[in-house]
């Protein structure tokens, strides 16, 4: 996928680092035009978006052929399927139990190979699993029904044959929720927990099945709407330097895509407020940013971010480099 990105625009620079989720099942005026005025460089699909197989493939392939009459690059068309409760696709979508019921390295290949076929079927190109958190044995756990069990090594290996499969079936892996949300209570949705752990205690439990990810060449990686004190005092995971540049990029070498989870959600929304939030994801060097719902939002943070970028050259060049993580995604995935 040939590019200059010296001669990209600000406007498109932001918009490749927007994943949006949008209402409606057809390529409507609406998201035609957010596709067009903000350069998106990605659409989540929920529910509310699906309706049959034809239908999710007429409606993946209409909005890819916008794009390209558009002049951008594909557009990553991504889902959480993770099987069992966070399953989005029904029938006739072969349903998975989930995680917990995963045994074996041949479970979590069959399922990922199933998934992927499916899902690539239809037009989605990445989905937004597997689950590499862990939650320890007897501990109410937020995540206790979506993981692979208790022992990182365990969540690890199971995590490497998922995304192995699914990237073999040429659909995009993200590993979640990073640095890990298994010792967490609080849901996300609603409010920010927090995680007072040292980064040598993570280092021994949480981030085992992320260095085995990184390891196993993942496409992307999201990062949780929680907060570390002991590694950022003041932003969460989501939007952290320390966390995202400082220790997933730099310490860990991840140089895949980094994204958050959905910046409307209440750990965001109650502590930092939106617009904060999207100049936070610039200064820590996320490369996506998911706004899973309001259009009025998607135009703001477009906003935001082209000011921003177009206010420093350190900003911009923090922008290409972005970018260019996000192309050599596409060149693999979707040339």
């Amino acid at each position: 996928m040939g590019m200059n990105l010296n001669s990209w625009s600000e406007q498109r620079l932001a918009g490749q680092r927007l994943m949006a989720g949008f209402d409606g099942k057809r390529l409507g005026q609406q998201l035609q035009r957010l596709i067009a005025d903000l350069h998106l460089g990605g659409l989540i699909l929920f529910k509310r978006n699906l309706e049959s197989p034809r239908q999710i493939a007429d409606l993946c392939r209409a909005a890819q052929r916008h794009a390209r009459e558009c002049g951008l690059p594909p557009l990553f068309i991504a889902i959480d399927q993770e099987g069992g409760q966070v399953a989005r696709l029904g029938p006739p979508f072969t349903r998975f139990p989930g995680n917990p019921a995963i045994r074996d390295k041949a479970d979590a290949e069959r399922f990922a190979r199933i998934t992927a076929t499916e899902l690539a079927w239809v037009g989605i190109n990445m989905n937004m699993a597997p689950v590499l958190d862990a939650a320890p044995e007897g501990f109410e756990s937020i995540m206790a029904q979506r993981v692979f069990g208790s022992d990182p090594q365990r969540v690890a290996r199971l995590g490497e044959a998922v995304i192995a499969a699914m990237q073999a079936g040429g659909v995009m892996a993200v590993a979640k929720h990073f640095p890990g949300i298994g010792r967490t209570r609080l849901d996300s949705h609603l409010d920010l927990p927090r995680l007072d752990e040292s980064l040598r205690s993570l280092e021994a439990y949480d981030l085992v099945p992320f260095r085995k990810a990184i390891s196993s060449r993942v496409a992307g990686v999201m990062l949780s709407h929680v907060l570390y004190p002991q590694l950022d005092p003041e932003w969460p995971a989501s939007l952290s330097k320390p966390i995202a540049r400082d220790l997933l990029r730099r310490q860990m070498r991840f140089d895949g895509v980094v994204m958050t989870d959905d910046l409307e959600m209440g750990a965001i929304a109650c502590h930092y407020g939106f617009d904060a939030a999207v100049g936070q994801v610039l200064r820590a060097d996320v490369d996506i940013a998911l706004i899973c719902r309001s259009a009025e939002k998607l135009r703001r943070a477009h906003a935001l971010m082209v000011r921003k970028i177009g206010a420093s050259q350190k900003r911009r060049a923090a922008a290409k480099a972005s970018a260019a993580r996000i192309m050599a995604l596409k060149g693999q995935y979707l040339d």
